[in-house]
Protein backbone atom coordinates (compact mmCIF):
# COMPACT_ATOMS: atom_id res chain seq x y z
CA UNK A 1 0.00 0.00 0.00
CA UNK A 2 3.13 2.34 0.16
CA UNK A 3 3.69 2.77 -3.35
CA UNK A 4 -0.56 3.95 -3.44
CA UNK A 5 0.12 5.89 -0.11
CA UNK A 6 3.39 7.85 -1.38
CA UNK A 7 1.45 8.84 -4.46
CA UNK A 8 -1.23 10.47 -2.53
CA UNK A 9 1.69 12.30 -0.58
CA UNK A 10 2.65 13.43 -4.08
CA UNK A 11 -0.55 14.92 -5.27
CA UNK A 12 -0.89 16.46 -2.35
CA UNK A 13 2.18 18.13 -2.23
CA UNK A 14 1.49 19.23 -5.76
CA UNK A 15 -1.46 21.16 -4.38
CA UNK A 16 -4.42 19.28 -4.94
CA UNK A 17 -7.41 19.54 -3.33
CA UNK A 18 -9.22 16.54 -4.11
CA UNK A 19 -7.81 13.01 -4.67
CA UNK A 20 -9.31 9.87 -5.56
CA UNK A 21 -8.47 6.06 -6.03
CA UNK A 22 -10.16 4.28 -8.92
CA UNK A 23 -9.68 0.64 -9.42
CA UNK A 24 -11.05 -2.04 -11.00
CA UNK A 25 -11.23 -6.04 -9.69
CA UNK A 26 -7.72 -6.46 -8.16
CA UNK A 27 -7.28 -2.40 -8.40
CA UNK A 28 -10.59 -2.30 -6.57
CA UNK A 29 -9.11 -4.18 -3.87
CA UNK A 30 -5.82 -1.53 -3.55
CA UNK A 31 -8.32 1.21 -4.10
CA UNK A 32 -10.21 0.49 -1.24
CA UNK A 33 -7.16 -0.20 1.00
CA UNK A 34 -5.52 2.98 0.33
CA UNK A 35 -8.92 4.95 1.72
CA UNK A 36 -8.42 2.79 4.59
CA UNK A 37 -4.98 3.64 5.55
CA UNK A 38 -4.82 6.98 4.49
CA UNK A 39 -7.28 9.39 5.57
CA UNK A 40 -5.89 11.87 2.44
CA UNK A 41 -8.08 10.16 -0.20
CA UNK A 42 -11.24 12.03 0.13
CA UNK A 43 -13.06 9.21 -2.73
CA UNK A 44 -12.54 5.97 -3.71
CA UNK A 45 -14.32 4.06 -6.59
CA UNK A 46 -14.03 0.07 -6.76
CA UNK A 47 -15.66 -1.09 -9.84
CA UNK A 48 -16.36 -4.89 -9.63
CA UNK A 49 -14.84 -4.77 -5.95
CA UNK A 50 -14.04 -7.35 -3.06
CA UNK A 51 -14.86 -6.78 -0.41
CA UNK A 52 -11.68 -8.58 1.61
CA UNK A 53 -7.84 -8.88 1.00
CA UNK A 54 -7.01 -11.88 -1.04
CA UNK A 55 -3.36 -14.14 -1.97
CA UNK A 56 -1.23 -13.04 -4.61
CA UNK A 57 -2.32 -13.93 -8.14
CA UNK A 58 0.89 -13.99 -9.38
CA UNK A 59 4.90 -14.70 -8.51
CA UNK A 60 6.37 -12.76 -5.72
CA UNK A 61 9.81 -11.08 -5.13
CA UNK A 62 11.51 -14.58 -5.12
CA UNK A 63 9.71 -15.64 -8.46
CA UNK A 64 7.47 -18.37 -6.70
CA UNK A 65 3.73 -18.24 -6.75
CA UNK A 66 3.53 -20.08 -3.50
CA UNK A 67 3.12 -20.54 -0.64
CA UNK A 68 0.35 -17.77 -1.19
CA UNK A 69 1.02 -14.40 0.32
CA UNK A 70 -0.26 -11.33 0.93
CA UNK A 71 -1.07 -8.72 -2.12
CA UNK A 72 -0.28 -5.97 -0.12
CA UNK A 73 1.56 -4.66 2.64
CA UNK A 74 1.18 -2.02 4.91
CA UNK A 75 4.01 -0.26 6.76
CA UNK A 76 5.97 -2.89 5.37
CA UNK A 77 3.66 -5.84 7.17
CA UNK A 78 1.57 -7.97 4.93
CA UNK A 79 -1.87 -7.54 5.49
CA UNK A 80 -4.09 -10.65 6.43
CA UNK A 81 -5.42 -12.54 3.30
CA UNK A 82 -7.69 -15.59 2.11
CA UNK A 83 -5.71 -17.91 0.46
CA UNK A 84 -7.40 -20.14 -2.55
CA UNK A 85 -7.97 -23.41 -2.47
CA UNK A 86 -6.16 -25.31 -5.16
CA UNK A 87 -8.42 -28.13 -4.98
CA UNK A 88 -11.03 -26.55 -7.48
CA UNK A 89 -11.40 -27.71 -10.85
CA UNK A 90 -12.95 -25.34 -13.26
CA UNK A 91 -16.07 -27.15 -15.03
CA UNK A 92 -15.35 -25.39 -18.52
CA UNK A 93 -13.43 -27.57 -21.55
CA UNK A 94 -10.07 -27.82 -21.10
CA UNK A 95 -9.46 -26.14 -24.35
CA UNK A 96 -11.95 -22.69 -23.26
CA UNK A 97 -11.59 -19.65 -21.59
CA UNK A 98 -12.41 -20.56 -17.79
CA UNK A 99 -14.68 -19.03 -15.06
CA UNK A 100 -12.89 -18.73 -12.14
CA UNK A 101 -15.96 -17.21 -9.41
CA UNK A 102 -16.69 -20.91 -8.14
CA UNK A 103 -12.49 -20.55 -7.01
CA UNK A 104 -12.71 -17.76 -4.96
CA UNK A 105 -16.56 -19.03 -3.27
CA UNK A 106 -15.07 -22.15 -2.49
CA UNK A 107 -11.71 -20.72 -1.22
CA UNK A 108 -13.95 -18.78 0.98
CA UNK A 109 -16.11 -21.93 2.88
CA UNK A 110 -12.31 -23.68 2.85
CA UNK A 111 -10.71 -20.73 4.49
CA UNK A 112 -13.66 -19.47 6.38
CA UNK A 113 -11.63 -18.49 9.75
CA UNK A 114 -9.25 -16.51 7.45
CA UNK A 115 -12.35 -14.28 6.06
CA UNK A 116 -12.65 -11.96 9.63
CA UNK A 117 -9.06 -10.85 9.72
CA UNK A 118 -9.18 -10.55 6.14
CA UNK A 119 -11.97 -8.09 5.61
CA UNK A 120 -11.43 -4.70 4.13
CA UNK A 121 -12.50 -2.19 7.15
CA UNK A 122 -14.35 0.16 5.20
CA UNK A 123 -16.41 1.19 7.71
CA UNK A 124 -12.90 3.13 9.05
CA UNK A 125 -12.30 4.97 5.67
CA UNK A 126 -12.71 8.46 5.73
CA UNK A 127 -13.59 9.13 2.36
CA UNK A 128 -16.48 9.18 -0.07
CA UNK A 129 -17.29 5.43 -1.78
CA UNK A 130 -18.90 4.53 -4.59
CA UNK A 131 -18.75 0.56 -5.85
CA UNK A 132 -20.02 -0.67 -9.04
CA UNK A 133 -20.75 -4.60 -9.65
CA UNK A 134 -22.38 -7.03 -12.15
CA UNK A 135 -24.59 -9.70 -10.77
CA UNK A 136 -23.74 -11.84 -13.35
CA UNK A 137 -19.58 -11.06 -12.86
CA UNK A 138 -17.62 -14.81 -13.51
CA UNK A 139 -14.31 -13.86 -12.09
CA UNK A 140 -15.62 -13.30 -8.84
CA UNK A 141 -18.70 -12.42 -6.54
CA UNK A 142 -17.98 -8.84 -6.87
CA UNK A 143 -21.99 -7.60 -6.56
CA UNK A 144 -22.32 -9.94 -3.10
CA UNK A 145 -18.38 -8.31 -2.27
CA UNK A 146 -20.01 -4.76 -2.87
CA UNK A 147 -23.32 -5.27 -0.75
CA UNK A 148 -21.11 -6.67 1.53
CA UNK A 149 -18.92 -3.06 1.94
CA UNK A 150 -22.49 -1.20 1.26
CA UNK A 151 -23.64 -3.22 4.84
CA UNK A 152 -20.56 -2.25 6.17
CA UNK A 153 -20.15 1.48 5.40
CA UNK A 154 -24.36 1.94 6.50
CA UNK A 155 -23.83 -0.04 9.95
CA UNK A 156 -21.35 2.68 10.90
CA UNK A 157 -23.25 5.65 9.34
CA UNK A 158 -20.65 6.21 6.51
CA UNK A 159 -22.19 7.07 3.02
CA UNK A 160 -22.16 5.20 0.04
CA UNK A 161 -23.43 4.60 -3.37
CA UNK A 162 -23.91 1.41 -4.69
CA UNK A 163 -24.09 0.99 -8.61
CA UNK A 164 -25.14 -2.36 -9.88
CA UNK A 165 -26.57 -4.56 -12.95
CA UNK A 166 -27.74 -8.16 -12.23
CA UNK A 167 -26.96 -8.94 -15.64
CA UNK A 168 -23.51 -7.11 -16.37
CA UNK A 169 -20.62 -8.69 -15.77
CA UNK A 170 -16.61 -8.15 -14.18
CA UNK A 171 -15.81 -5.58 -17.05
CA UNK A 172 -18.43 -2.62 -16.95
CA UNK A 173 -17.47 -0.06 -19.78
CA UNK A 174 -17.47 3.78 -19.28
CA UNK A 175 -18.53 6.01 -21.90
CA UNK A 176 -16.22 6.34 -24.78
CA UNK A 177 -14.56 2.90 -23.97
CA UNK A 178 -14.48 -0.23 -26.51
CA UNK A 179 -15.79 -3.25 -25.82
CA UNK A 180 -14.20 -5.32 -23.92
CA UNK A 181 -12.70 -7.96 -26.10
CA UNK A 182 -12.87 -11.48 -25.33
CA UNK A 183 -10.09 -13.63 -23.10
CA UNK A 184 -8.35 -16.93 -24.37
CA UNK A 185 -7.86 -17.42 -20.80
CA UNK A 186 -11.24 -16.14 -18.03
CA UNK A 187 -14.87 -15.98 -18.50
CA UNK A 188 -15.92 -12.88 -18.01
CA UNK A 189 -19.52 -12.97 -17.19
CA UNK A 190 -22.15 -10.37 -18.32
CA UNK A 191 -23.03 -9.09 -22.09
CA UNK A 192 -21.11 -6.00 -24.21
CA UNK A 193 -24.63 -4.52 -24.04
CA UNK A 194 -24.68 -5.14 -20.17
CA UNK A 195 -21.58 -3.89 -19.24
CA UNK A 196 -21.80 -0.77 -21.48
CA UNK A 197 -25.15 0.23 -19.79
CA UNK A 198 -23.84 -0.62 -16.29
CA UNK A 199 -20.59 1.85 -16.98
CA UNK A 200 -23.35 4.45 -18.53
CA UNK A 201 -25.62 3.91 -15.27
CA UNK A 202 -22.12 4.51 -13.31
CA UNK A 203 -20.75 7.37 -15.09
CA UNK A 204 -22.44 10.38 -13.59
CA UNK A 205 -22.33 9.02 -9.93
CA UNK A 206 -18.12 8.56 -10.84
CA UNK A 207 -17.95 12.04 -11.65
CA UNK A 208 -20.27 13.15 -8.56
CA UNK A 209 -17.98 11.65 -6.43
CA UNK A 210 -15.07 12.96 -8.18
CA UNK A 211 -16.33 16.56 -7.87
CA UNK A 212 -17.65 16.30 -4.12
CA UNK A 213 -20.93 16.50 -5.12
CA UNK A 214 -22.13 12.59 -3.28
CA UNK A 215 -21.13 13.42 -0.09
CA UNK A 216 -24.41 12.39 1.97
CA UNK A 217 -26.11 10.52 -0.90
CA UNK A 218 -27.65 7.47 0.07
CA UNK A 219 -26.92 3.84 -0.67
CA UNK A 220 -27.62 3.95 -4.51
CA UNK A 221 -28.63 0.75 -7.24
CA UNK A 222 -29.23 0.87 -10.32
CA UNK A 223 -30.58 -2.42 -11.66
CA UNK A 224 -32.08 -2.94 -14.89
CA UNK A 225 -33.62 -6.94 -16.10
CA UNK A 226 -33.32 -5.70 -20.02
CA UNK A 227 -30.14 -5.29 -21.24
CA UNK A 228 -31.13 -4.17 -24.42
CA UNK A 229 -33.16 -1.21 -22.49
CA UNK A 230 -32.67 1.51 -24.43
CA UNK A 231 -32.70 4.47 -21.47
CA UNK A 232 -31.16 4.30 -17.87
CA UNK A 233 -33.72 2.39 -15.22
CA UNK A 234 -34.55 5.14 -11.87
CA UNK A 235 -32.36 4.90 -9.30
CA UNK A 236 -33.40 2.81 -6.38
CA UNK A 237 -32.49 2.81 -2.52
CA UNK A 238 -31.00 -0.83 -1.64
Amino acid sequence: METFTDAVGFLRRGGARRIGVLGTSKGAEAALLTAVHDPRVDVAIALSPTSRVWCNVGPGHDGAHHPYRSSWTWRERPLPFVPMDDSWTPTEPDSGPVAIRGWYELSERTFAHSLPSAEIPVEAARADLLLVAGGDDAMWPSLPFAEQLARRRRSAGATVRLIARDDAGHRPRLPGESPAPASPRFEYGGTPEADRLLGRAAWPHILDAIGGAGNGQPVVSQEVSDPFTPTPAPDLAR
